[in-house]
């Protein structure tokens, strides 16, 4: 199985999937960090995938969604962006607008 074939598997694998460096509880970076706090906000239900404890997915995460830093924000499939466009979409009310969406009625 390729790279590009193990990140789609981890993409697909959490309607909410954030790439980060850590773990939500122990996050390895700041941005990393901030994008944590954003999806607990949200009162988001989301998978996590260390990049720090796999170097191959740390370097294909980059190719696979055209983006060159980590975290990456994964809602659906769709990539959603990094840490400052969470951000952004937290801040104007969208991010929560896309994850409501996924909460069971």
């Amino acid at each position: 199985m390729s790279v590009q074939e193990r990140i789609q598997s981890v993409v697909d694998s959490k309607p909410v999937l954030l790439f980060m460096k850590g773990s939500p509880q122990f996050p390895q970076c700041g941005f990393s960090g901030r994008a944590v706090q954003i999806l607990q906000a949200c009162g988001a239900d989301f998978g996590s995938f260390d990049v720090l404890a796999d170097e191959e997915v740390r370097q294909g995460i980059k190719e696979f969604s055209h983006w060159p830093t980590i975290p990456q924000l994964y809602i659906n499939g769709e990539f959603v962006g990094g840490s400052d466009i969470m951000t952004e979409l937290y801040q104007n009310g969208e991010l929560a607008e896309k994850l409501q969406v996924l909460q069971p009625a």
